[in-house]
């Protein structure tokens, strides 16, 4: 029997395609089973962006499968953790939550070698989430 997950954390960014499945990819690899992940996107793409998909693979993390969902309250009202990539004012608000905005460029559009450092960036950032959410647990 897997232990309740520590806390839940919701990724969101516009299109849910690069930014916000690059970092619930990580964060799921990293934490596995003691952090419940979801992403979201204000204006879901059809499709995540192939650029993000390689460079995750590049570091041994398959986000492939994953396809851009839309975001919707419940998901926000279901997450201990919402951090916010660029979505503007389209991410609902409600009290109680750790919000976060992580300002990050938008891989869409861009080649691989543009997207690694924005990689980078999101595992150093995800690194330090999970750093803070197992803090957090400790009783």
């Amino acid at each position: 029997m897997s232990p309740t997950p520590a806390a839940s954390v919701l990724f969101v960014c516009v299109h849910n395609a690069g930014r916000s499945q690059m970092a619930a990819g990580f964060l799921a690899h990293l934490a596995g089973d003691r952090v419940d992940v979801r992403s979201a996107g204000s204006l879901p793409a059809d499709q995540v962006n192939p650029a993000a998909v390689e460079a995750m693979r590049e570091v041994g993390v398959d986000i492939a499968s994953a396809a851009p969902k839309v975001l919707t309250a419940e998901a926000v009202e279901a997450s201990d953790y919402v951090i916010t990539m660029g979505c503007g004012d389209a991410c609902p608000v409600f009290p109680g939550k750790t919000y976060l905005d992580w300002a990050l460029d938008d891989p869409a559009g861009q080649g691989l070698e543009a997207v690694r450092p924005i990689r980078d960036e999101i595992r150093s950032r995800v690194t330090a989430l999970i750093a803070e959410i197992d803090e957090r647990a400790r009783p």
